[in-house]
């Protein structure tokens, strides 16, 4: 049996329904991704249909990931913490620590079964990486899980990503308190990064995109600069601040040849104060 049939095998024993879309794998198929069904990939091309641009978002987005983990390992930190990780795809946050650091330690957190059971099934022979099956929206669920406490001392550094997550929050679930649940965990010298959908751009058509994920499970809530610095309550932002995706400390070309004002996503670092 392949991974990809055991992983199937888990969604099937945990009663997923592969015709409700959903955020997580439609993101996997603009990827490039495997794991994902027709309603995603339909999701995906609606969302393509009324923002031509989201593959290169998507693409924009993975690129900050990596190189946001690559700065947070040369500032010394050595353990991280991905909520709403999703589905593991090229570039996971261990893999990129791992390769760099062979003793990182990486705790991924998501409530998308499809991303629970492939991130079980990719980890299962990795010591200093597991997954936590947990609603973001829960710190304590996630904070007080047995591979969290197994993993990670928060007595130290610790990377906290939250890279395409906070736009999921709705306004009633207090985004900045939920940040700053996160926050007060983490020792000083911690850093957290993210990316949030933004419309604060021409380019990006957000009533349009809202409309279109109220067809899956999860609703989106684009938000402005001034609300997404206030994630950051706490932290010290890096240079160059609050930035595009492609703009946040570019490299290979690809933030010289478009206007980053299509990127979508507001892009930061923030070092804990």
């Amino acid at each position: 049996m392949t991974s990809r049939d055991e992983a199937a095998e888990k969604l099937l024993l945990a009663g997923v329904d592969p015709n409700i879309a959903s955020a997580a794998r439609a993101y996997d198929f603009l990827l490039g991704g495997g794991h994902n069904f027709a309603a995603d990939r339909e999701l995906a091309e609606r969302i393509k249909a009324v923002q031509p641009g989201v593959q290169r978002i998507a693409q924009q987005n993975r690129a900050f990931l990596r190189r946001a983990v690559l700065f947070m390992l040369d500032a010394g930190v050595r353990q991280f913490l991905d909520l709403g990780s999703g589905i593991p795809t090229v570039g996971n946050v261990h893999e990129i620590a791992q390769d760099a650091v062979p003793d990182a330690r990486v705790v991924y957190v998501d409530y998308e079964p499809v991303a629970v059971a492939h991130s079980e099934l990719l980890l299962a022979d990795n010591d200093n990486a597991d997954i936590v099956d947990a609603d973001i929206t829960r710190p304590d669920d996630v904070l007080d899980a047995e591979p969290t406490r197994r993993l990670l001392d928060f007595g130290q550094p610790v990377g906290l990503l939250a890279i395409t997550i906070g736009h999921y929050i709705p306004p009633g679930a207090d985004p900045a308190g939920l940040f700053a649940r996160y926050r007060d965990a983490l020792a000083p010298g911690s850093y957290l990064a993210l990316t949030h959908l933004t419309d604060d751009f021409t380019a990006i058509r957000g009533e349009q995109i809202i409309r279109t994920m109220k067809s899956s499970r999860d609703n989106v809530f684009p938000r402005t600069r001034e609300e997404v610095l206030q994630l950051f309550t706490g932290y010290e932002l890096v240079e160059p601040g609050l930035v595009t995706t492609s703009s946040w400390r570019p490299g290979g070309g690809l933030a010289d040849v478009h206007d980053t004002g299509q990127d979508g996503l507001y892009a930061g670092v923030g070092r804990r104060l």
